[in-house]
């Protein structure tokens, strides 16, 4: 990528977490166009190559790397998923989102206050998150529809949103049938899409593919599809427990459809890489593909997630690093 000159290209440098939020229509669906369907394809050799051309490219330097990490921060799902999640582990979790970086190290840069995009907790942690958050205007996310295996009873997962949502969760991530697109039975994930939307009300819904159980990219691209059309607010890669979870030719490919989407319908749709990105030098390039293939409107908290837990204390030893010169310790800057 080019070395960028202009302040637009430098992400806002002065103001990367404040930048003015345009109101966009939510993506209201449309009907099952079984035909645009049943054309999409995914060449997956040149899908793989221009992937692979993304990391060994030049990428921003100095005070403009520092400006794009800090964006990235504002990018983040701050994400915890484990069995033994605690009430307390949430709750420091919230306060490393109200405050990801050291107060030092944002007035060393010379950047305001910023945060998380988000918090990313099971149902039965939503109100202790709720409340943590209360007043920082971070909104809580829930993992629902029997994650991260989509295979409880429908009516309970379609009850599930319903409860995280009663809980106080602003967008809810859902897990589809994988069955579904395996069999390329896409009326069956529309009709389940577009309910579990509805049962979201206003909050917001990402629709995670778990595109490593999905087989091709094919199957990713036409999934991807189906899932926009019945009015997904945001498409997702993964929950994080695949064994293969976000990359780069699962990116293009996703991205690539919402673009195609977007020029069919005029509704701009989110993405949300989740699951194995923990570095800041990823994160860079997975910034980088969404700028050249959506452009900038995507380098926004409303329409581009990280779901991780362990990326932002990367990003914030580099941006120390920028500061200072040395590396510090990761015991110096706790996530939760």
């Amino acid at each position: 990528m080019s070395q960028p000159q202009t302040a637009t290209d430098r992400l806002g440098t002065d103001r990367p977490g404040q930048l003015p939020q345009v109101h966009l229509p939510r993506n209201a669906g449309m009907p099952l166009d079984l035909d645009w369907v049943a054309r999409v394809q995914a060449n997956t050799s040149a899908i793989e190559r221009r992937a692979a051309s993304l990391p060994g490219r030049r990428t921003v330097k100095k005070d403009y790397q520092a400006a794009w990490l800090a964006r990235a921060i504002t990018l983040i799902d701050l994400t915890t998923l484990s069995g033994d999640d605690t009430e307390g582990r949430v709750r420091r979790l919230c306060a490393k989102a109200r405050q990801p970086v050291r107060a030092d190290i944002l007035e060393a840069l010379g950047l305001p206050h910023i945060t998380t995009g988000a918090v990313c907790v099971y149902h039965e942690m939503v109100p202790a998150a709720v409340e943590a958050l209360e007043g920082s205007g971070i909104p809580v996310a829930a993992v629902s529809t029997g994650f991260p295996a989509g295979l409880s009873p429908y009516a309970l997962r379609v009850k599930e949103i319903g409860e995280s949502v009663k809980a106080g969760a602003k967008e809810i991530d859902i897990v589809i049938s994988r069955r579904h697109v395996l069999t390329g039975d896409w009326q069956a994930l529309y009709d389940e899409m577009a309910e579990f939307r509805a049962a979201c009300g206003d909050a917001h819904v990402k629709a995670i593919l778990a595109t490593g159980e999905l087989g091709t990219l094919r199957n990713v691209a036409r999934a991807s599809l189906v899932c926009m059309m019945a009015g997904a607010d945001f498409i997702k890669t993964s929950t994080g427990k695949e064994n293969v979870n976000a990359t780069l030719p699962v990116t293009l490919t996703m991205v690539r459809a919402i673009r195609a989407y977007e020029a069919a319908t005029g509704f701009k749709v989110g993405y949300k890489p989740a699951g194995g990105i923990s570095k800041a030098k990823d994160a860079l390039v997975y910034m980088t593909m969404m700028k050249e293939e959506l452009g900038d409107r995507w380098l926004q908290p409303d329409l581009f997630r990280f779901g991780a837990s362990s990326l932002l204390g990367d990003i914030e030893r580099q941006l120390e690093h920028h500061v200072t010169g040395a590396y510090s310790a990761s015991y110096r800057h706790p996530v939760s």
